[in-house]
């Protein structure tokens, strides 16, 4: 658990938006902003002065994009083994861009709408930090099955899954479905200690860094198909 305040950076081109996340992160007493960037250069940059623990990140940018300002952050050679990359929210609109499930492929830990309140930012930042995807089940499911491609004639698709035990092939499509470990655990009747170690094991064999991207891998193996799955809360 990080006792010190959880350090934010906002990243968008548009200052009011970056003055009304300002205010409502820094009023909460764990959280604080560390730094402001109107683009993905500024992002980049930023990220490796001021090691935030949570970028959000807007996607339409003048100049390097928050896409490839993404990229660039989470694949950065500079960091030393002990400084972990800052988990990335992606801001979007409600139309979904195509960016944001590329910004998930390249291990955004998530997405938050523009219009989202106040309590869903804060709770927002505080669910990344400790690991876990923000993935709200009906806004996600929107998101893959309009733009996830199934590749199951992929090579290492089907040795990835066969990698998997039968449980942990159970635990990645409930992920899949939008599903906390809590609900994961209430379905498989286990404990939620249970359930994250299955997530672990999932995400070390299929080399993913997130939740996020075990969402992308479950759609894009064709383990579970667009339109398939009943939704979630709406």
């Amino acid at each position: 658990m990080i006792e010190r305040p959880l350090r934010v950076l906002i990243v968008d081109d548009q200052v009011l938006v970056r003055a009304g996340f300002r205010m409502i992160i820094e009023a909460q007493p764990d959280l604080t902003v560390v730094a402001e960037a109107a683009d993905g250069d500024a992002a980049v940059r930023l990220t490796r002065r001021f090691r935030p623990d949570v970028v959000l990140m807007d996607i339409r940018m003048p100049g390097l994009d928050g896409l490839e300002a993404t990229r660039r952050i989470l694949q950065s050679d500079d960091d030393p083994p002990s400084n972990a990359p800052p988990r990335i929210l992606i801001l979007t609109t409600f139309d979904l861009d195509e960016y944001v499930y590329a910004a998930l492929q390249s291990g955004a830990a998530g997405f938050l709408l523009k219009d989202t309140s106040p309590e869903q930012l804060v709770a927002a930042v505080r669910t990344v930090v400790v690991g876990d995807a923000l993935l709200a089940p009906s806004i996600t499911r929107r998101l893959v099955e309009r733009f996830a491609r199934p590749q199951p004639t992929a090579d290492v698709a089907p040795d990835a899954l066969a990698a998997l035990t039968p449980r942990e092939t159970e635990v990645l499509r409930l992920v899949a479905r939008g599903m906390s470990n809590a609900e994961i655990a209430a379905e498989l009747v286990v404990t939620e200690a249970t359930v994250k170690t299955h997530v672990a094991g999932v995400l070390g064999k299929l080399g993913l860094r997130n939740r996020a991207q075990a969402v992308v891998f479950a759609y894009e193996s064709g383990l579970i198909r667009a339109g398939a799955v009943t939704p979630l809360g709406g």
